[in-house]
């Protein structure tokens, strides 16, 4: 579309739209249209993921001896209605 045939559907809107529409335009000549590519990394993305990683460093896990994934699902639930409910049954949960 051209700046004639925007301006030509800009006369269609009532004056509080127009000024609405004026405000926004001018207020996105503070906002790049694209990235300054000058300014990007020439690295791939996945060494730079790998060194926030290590920036990061390890996580603690909170039950790093539960390997399968449905059993820590399990145990964590179970943990949880413990702490909020104070049942005494969470580990008959894990066998469900």
């Amino acid at each position: 579309m051209t700046v004639a045939e925007l301006l030509h559907e800009a006369y269609t809107l009532n004056p509080q739209e127009r000024k609405t529409l004026a405000k926004l335009l001018i207020d996105s000549l503070d906002v790049p249209t694209r990235p300054d590519f000058a300014e990007m990394p020439d690295e791939h993305w996945g060494k730079s993921l790998n060194q926030l990683m290590e920036e990061i460093g390890t996580i603690e896990m909170r039950y790093p001896d539960i390997e399968d994934p449905v059993a820590w699902a399990k145990y964590h639930r179970a943990e949880q209605r413990r702490q909020r409910f104070g049942q005494s049954d969470a580990g008959e949960s894990l066998q469900n």
